[in-house]
Protein backbone atom coordinates (compact mmCIF):
# COMPACT_ATOMS: atom_id res chain seq x y z
CA UNK A 1 0.00 0.00 0.00
CA UNK A 2 1.22 3.51 -0.85
CA UNK A 3 1.26 6.25 1.59
CA UNK A 4 -1.58 8.99 1.36
CA UNK A 5 -0.64 12.16 0.89
CA UNK A 6 -2.66 13.94 3.70
CA UNK A 7 -3.27 17.41 1.56
CA UNK A 8 -4.57 14.88 -1.30
CA UNK A 9 -7.13 13.02 1.20
CA UNK A 10 -8.33 17.22 1.54
CA UNK A 11 -8.94 17.41 -1.99
CA UNK A 12 -10.93 14.15 -2.67
CA UNK A 13 -14.32 13.74 -2.90
CA UNK A 14 -15.80 13.90 -0.10
CA UNK A 15 -12.71 14.25 1.73
CA UNK A 16 -12.67 11.00 1.70
CA UNK A 17 -9.64 8.03 0.31
CA UNK A 18 -10.64 4.20 0.59
CA UNK A 19 -9.80 1.45 -1.17
CA UNK A 20 -9.83 -2.52 -0.98
CA UNK A 21 -6.62 -4.61 -0.50
CA UNK A 22 -5.15 -8.25 -0.25
CA UNK A 23 -1.36 -8.26 0.55
CA UNK A 24 0.88 -9.32 3.17
CA UNK A 25 2.33 -7.17 5.76
CA UNK A 26 5.57 -6.86 6.22
CA UNK A 27 6.66 -7.64 9.65
CA UNK A 28 3.43 -9.65 10.26
CA UNK A 29 3.84 -13.72 9.69
CA UNK A 30 0.73 -14.50 8.47
CA UNK A 31 -0.36 -17.76 6.41
CA UNK A 32 -2.89 -15.76 4.07
CA UNK A 33 -2.51 -12.36 2.51
CA UNK A 34 -4.08 -9.80 4.96
CA UNK A 35 -7.61 -8.43 2.99
CA UNK A 36 -10.07 -5.80 3.55
CA UNK A 37 -11.26 -2.40 3.34
CA UNK A 38 -9.47 0.80 4.65
CA UNK A 39 -10.87 4.67 4.48
CA UNK A 40 -9.49 7.50 5.43
CA UNK A 41 -11.67 10.56 6.28
CA UNK A 42 -10.28 14.02 6.20
CA UNK A 43 -12.16 15.92 8.42
CA UNK A 44 -10.30 19.23 8.89
CA UNK A 45 -8.05 19.43 12.00
CA UNK A 46 -8.12 15.37 12.39
CA UNK A 47 -8.32 11.99 9.81
CA UNK A 48 -10.73 9.21 10.98
CA UNK A 49 -9.50 6.29 9.68
CA UNK A 50 -11.43 3.03 9.63
CA UNK A 51 -11.17 -0.23 8.45
CA UNK A 52 -11.87 -4.11 8.40
CA UNK A 53 -9.67 -6.83 7.76
CA UNK A 54 -8.28 -10.35 8.32
CA UNK A 55 -6.36 -12.59 7.89
CA UNK A 56 -5.08 -16.07 9.29
CA UNK A 57 -1.84 -16.28 11.53
CA UNK A 58 -0.09 -19.73 13.47
CA UNK A 59 -0.52 -18.95 17.23
CA UNK A 60 1.67 -20.88 19.70
CA UNK A 61 -0.84 -21.44 22.65
CA UNK A 62 0.65 -20.83 26.32
CA UNK A 63 -0.99 -23.74 27.72
CA UNK A 64 0.17 -26.50 25.78
CA UNK A 65 2.52 -24.85 23.39
CA UNK A 66 0.83 -26.57 20.85
CA UNK A 67 0.50 -24.31 17.20
CA UNK A 68 -3.01 -23.32 15.72
CA UNK A 69 -4.14 -21.49 13.15
CA UNK A 70 -6.12 -18.29 14.08
CA UNK A 71 -8.29 -15.80 11.93
CA UNK A 72 -7.55 -12.46 12.82
CA UNK A 73 -10.24 -9.89 12.24
CA UNK A 74 -10.28 -6.25 13.07
CA UNK A 75 -13.43 -3.79 12.55
CA UNK A 76 -12.14 -0.80 13.79
CA UNK A 77 -11.80 3.16 13.29
CA UNK A 78 -9.17 5.93 14.71
CA UNK A 79 -8.90 9.60 14.97
CA UNK A 80 -5.86 11.01 14.19
CA UNK A 81 -4.83 14.60 15.33
CA UNK A 82 -3.27 16.80 12.20
CA UNK A 83 -0.79 19.16 14.41
CA UNK A 84 2.49 19.94 13.93
CA UNK A 85 5.25 18.16 15.69
CA UNK A 86 6.98 20.56 18.74
CA UNK A 87 10.48 20.74 18.11
CA UNK A 88 12.86 18.93 21.04
CA UNK A 89 13.88 22.30 22.04
CA UNK A 90 11.12 24.19 22.72
CA UNK A 91 9.78 21.05 24.83
CA UNK A 92 9.31 21.85 29.03
CA UNK A 93 11.57 20.87 31.33
CA UNK A 94 8.65 19.50 33.34
CA UNK A 95 4.76 19.42 31.99
CA UNK A 96 1.41 18.03 33.23
CA UNK A 97 -0.38 16.20 30.43
CA UNK A 98 -3.91 15.28 30.11
CA UNK A 99 -5.30 11.84 28.98
CA UNK A 100 -7.02 13.82 25.91
CA UNK A 101 -3.67 15.11 24.78
CA UNK A 102 -2.39 11.64 24.20
CA UNK A 103 -3.63 10.68 20.75
CA UNK A 104 -1.03 9.91 17.77
CA UNK A 105 -0.82 13.04 15.35
CA UNK A 106 0.61 13.39 11.85
CA UNK A 107 1.57 16.41 10.65
CA UNK A 108 -1.19 18.31 8.34
CA UNK A 109 1.12 18.37 5.45
CA UNK A 110 2.44 14.94 6.04
CA UNK A 111 2.00 11.34 4.93
CA UNK A 112 -0.64 8.45 6.97
CA UNK A 113 0.95 4.82 6.21
CA UNK A 114 -1.79 2.75 5.36
CA UNK A 115 0.26 -0.24 6.07
CA UNK A 116 1.64 0.38 9.31
CA UNK A 117 -0.96 1.52 10.51
CA UNK A 118 -2.77 -1.49 9.88
CA UNK A 119 0.12 -3.40 10.82
CA UNK A 120 -0.82 -1.84 14.56
CA UNK A 121 -4.35 -2.67 14.74
CA UNK A 122 -3.70 -6.25 13.52
CA UNK A 123 -0.86 -6.67 16.10
CA UNK A 124 -3.49 -5.08 18.60
CA UNK A 125 -6.21 -7.79 17.90
CA UNK A 126 -4.20 -10.90 18.61
CA UNK A 127 -5.70 -12.61 21.96
CA UNK A 128 -3.38 -12.74 24.89
CA UNK A 129 -3.50 -15.35 26.34
CA UNK A 130 -3.45 -17.33 23.24
CA UNK A 131 -5.52 -20.55 24.24
CA UNK A 132 -5.73 -23.66 21.33
CA UNK A 133 -9.73 -24.04 20.88
CA UNK A 134 -8.87 -27.91 21.66
CA UNK A 135 -6.72 -26.80 24.87
CA UNK A 136 -8.05 -29.14 28.10
CA UNK A 137 -9.43 -25.83 30.83
CA UNK A 138 -7.72 -25.08 33.93
CA UNK A 139 -8.79 -26.62 36.77
CA UNK A 140 -8.77 -24.45 39.70
CA UNK A 141 -8.42 -26.37 43.36
CA UNK A 142 -8.56 -24.96 46.79
CA UNK A 143 -5.41 -25.91 48.70
CA UNK A 144 -6.22 -25.09 51.32
CA UNK A 145 -9.73 -26.79 51.51
CA UNK A 146 -8.50 -29.96 52.50
CA UNK A 147 -6.01 -28.92 55.43
CA UNK A 148 -7.11 -27.99 58.60
CA UNK A 149 -7.42 -24.18 59.64
CA UNK A 150 -5.07 -25.08 62.76
CA UNK A 151 -2.86 -26.52 60.22
CA UNK A 152 -2.67 -23.74 58.04
CA UNK A 153 -1.36 -21.35 60.36
CA UNK A 154 2.25 -20.96 60.67
CA UNK A 155 3.56 -22.93 64.06
CA UNK A 156 5.63 -19.72 64.48
CA UNK A 157 2.46 -17.84 65.29
CA UNK A 158 1.46 -20.45 68.16
CA UNK A 159 3.73 -18.77 70.62
CA UNK A 160 2.30 -15.36 70.55
CA UNK A 161 -1.34 -17.25 71.58
CA UNK A 162 0.40 -18.22 74.85
CA UNK A 163 1.27 -14.76 75.86
CA UNK A 164 -2.02 -13.50 75.58
CA UNK A 165 -2.89 -11.15 78.42
CA UNK A 166 -5.91 -11.30 81.08
CA UNK A 167 -7.33 -8.01 81.41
Amino acid sequence: MEKLHIPQIARAVDATESFEFKEFIEGLDTLTPVQGVISVNHAGSFIEVTSKASTIITLTCDRTLVQFNYRLAIDTSEMILLAEAIPESEYQKEREIETDELVESLPPNGYFDPSAWLYEQLVLAIPYPKIAPDAPALELTDTNSNLNLEDSVDKRWAVLSSLQLSE
